[in-house]
């Protein structure tokens, strides 16, 4: 069965991880939870965390249980300079360009963030849409929900005619649950909750060709 379309990871997957860029976003997460929320420094970290275990994201957490404006939360953890963190990837853009699949960015950021990083990585005409957090609200990767909403916004019935490329295996292994062909970005062995693995870009035709 031919891919038709496929979805994206933006965040340590069309950057590498090692950048410092979403560890410098989470520095953020802690920062508005201490200045705009009110938690005790001491707590945030642990905070965050427990929050993205249990729902999926912080936000989601942070929603539940605080007075929080959802806009404001994600333009203050993504005010970060881009350009110190990330440049273009080497390869990436023509691989992009000759996948006959339609391409869509998954992410459980905002569209404004991935814009923002697709136009530094030199990218921003590469994609059929951009799939944000704010689209699937209140639902989130990895929550089934989420990849039953995607499907549909992409229009695909179809999820074994879909692949999800990530960095994140619960995300990926939620997403082959769903019938969708997943592909762990970043490891080197096979994993068990992944169809397939990848390091190298340019394998990516190949790999997609052969599901």
């Amino acid at each position: 069965m031919s891919i038709t379309s496929v979805f994206f990871d933006l965040d340590d997957t069309l950057y590498p991880a090692k950048s410092g860029l979403w560890g410098s976003i989470r520095e953020r997460i802690n920062l508005y939870m201490c200045e705009r929320l009110g938690i005790p420094p001491e707590q945030a970290s642990s905070l965050r965390q427990k929050y993205l275990e249990q729902y999926g994201t912080t936000l989601r957490g942070l929603y539940h249980h605080y007075d929080l404006d959802v806009g404001e939360f994600l333009h203050f953890v993504h005010d970060l300079p881009l350009r110190d963190y990330i440049q273009p990837i080497p390869g990436l853009r023509p691989v992009l360009e000759t996948l006959p699949a339609r391409k869509f960015i998954f992410t459980n950021a905002d569209q404004a963030h991935a814009q923002r990083v697709l136009n530094v990585l030199e990218l921003e005409d590469c994609f059929d849409g951009v799939l944000d957090i704010v689209e699937m609200w209140p639902h989130c990767k990895p929550m089934p929900a989420s990849f039953e909403m995607i499907l549909n916004l992409a229009g695909e019935t179809t999820p074994g005619r879909c692949a999800l490329i990530d960095d994140l295996p619960r995300n990926v292994q939620a997403a082959r649950q769903h019938g969708i062909f997943s592909i762990l970005y970043g490891a080197t062995a096979p994993h068990p909750g992944a169809d397939a693995v990848l390091t190298d870009w340019s394998s990516l035709p190949a790999l997609l060709a052969r599901n």
